[in-house]
């Protein structure tokens, strides 16, 4: 059976009939959902689900107890270090769901540093990634790096600095064009 990791931007709280349309693909192929606890993205698909009566998802959360779990679905709980607070206390879940998943569905609002990460640690895992780029309403498919370099290159550069400062993007490919970074300069 394919497990899906669905991921998203905190930012982006409600789902278009776009997303709904994806996700009510997912439900008729079947297919296993994994989904984390997070407001915003997280939380509306949740709610879609539920909504839905899908019943083959589980919700991921870091440490003890999940944020949310819209459908009282099966949970995954990912025991985290104490010390880590914050996006790396939550990332170990991200991790953790990117590692079980067969293929990605990430709704990205365009700055979400968290939405690149998973992206990322999907891609170099050699999955297969679904963006949504809320900016474009439009869904990208992403299967290399080169992939996910095209779709970095339409954020601002304030947007790409700050990307590049919380998400390691060390052994992109090519040139970060637009605004005349380098590759190995984001990673640095």
């Amino acid at each position: 059976m394919t497990t899906v990791f669905l991921s998203g931007s905190r930012h982006l709280s409600r789902i278009n009939d776009k997303i709904r349309g994806r996700i009510r693909n997912m439900a008729a192929g079947r297919l296993h959902i994994i989904v984390g606890d997070a407001n915003g993205a997280d939380k509306a698909m949740q709610t879609y689900l539920a909504e839905q009566g899908y019943s083959d998802v589980t919700v991921y959360c870091s440490g003890m107890h999940c944020r949310n779990n819209i459908g009282e679905w099966a949970t995954k709980r990912i025991d985290v270090e104490p010390k880590l607070r914050g996006r790396d206390f939550y990332a170990q879940k991200d991790k953790a769901m990117a590692k079980k998943a067969d293929i990605g569905f990430v709704l990205w609002d365009g700055k979400s540093t968290g939405s690149v990460a998973n992206a990322l640690e999907l891609l170099k895992a050699d999955k297969k990634v679904v963006v949504y780029y809320a900016p474009e309403k439009e869904f990208y498919n992403l299967s290399s790096m080169d992939d996910i370099e095209r779709l970095l290159r339409k954020c601002r550069p304030d947007v790409l600095s700050t990307i590049s400062r919380r998400v390691d993007l060390a052994g992109f490919p090519g040139e970060m064009e637009p605004d005349g970074q380098t590759a190995s300069a984001l990673s640095g």
